[in-house]
């Protein structure tokens, strides 16, 4: 089979209404839009949502209920394979870690994660490690405070 002999099966096409080209078409004249007001014109139409000046329903409905999103801490997060950009027996916490550029912002705190290996003894103080940070901070023979 060759590219120019592939054809799509019978039924898959259909080929566009060309609406606007004369009575013969049974599309001509108003083209479907009817006579006058805001759909027939181009550009016209109205936003979704809209019923035509009627508060809308989602404005009418009333807000209820409670969305426990507002509690909700947002860390920084930090691998333990970057903590080897630091010297051996540094003590590492969030000012040392802005500095070297691992986090931006503070948010609710920094915490550890443990996608790497570590090769530097270090003290890491955070608000949270995970279980394999911990483990791999502690087997490179440094400590973990959490703060």
């Amino acid at each position: 089979m060759k590219l120019h002999e592939l054809r799509s099966p019978d039924g898959a096409g259909r080929q566009s209404k060309r609406k606007g080209r004369g009575p013969g078409s049974g599309n001509g004249k108003t083209a479907g839009r009817g006579h006058k007001g805001q759909n027939c014109r181009a550009g016209g139409g109205v936003r979704p949502g809209f019923e035509g000046g009627q508060m809308p329903l989602y404005r009418r409905v009333p807000k209820r209920g409670f969305n426990n999103k507002i509690f909700t801490k947002v860390f920084a997060h930090v691998n333990v394979e970057d903590l080897n950009k630091f010297e051996d027996g540094e003590v590492v916490s969030y000012a040392p870690l802005k500095e070297k550029g691992l986090v931006n912002k503070m948010y609710d705190g920094v915490v550890i994660l443990g996608n790497g290996e570590l090769k530097k003894k270090l003290t890491v103080k955070a608000e949270r490690f995970s279980k394999t940070a911990i483990q791999k901070i502690e087997a490179a023979g440094g400590k973990v405070e959490v703060i």
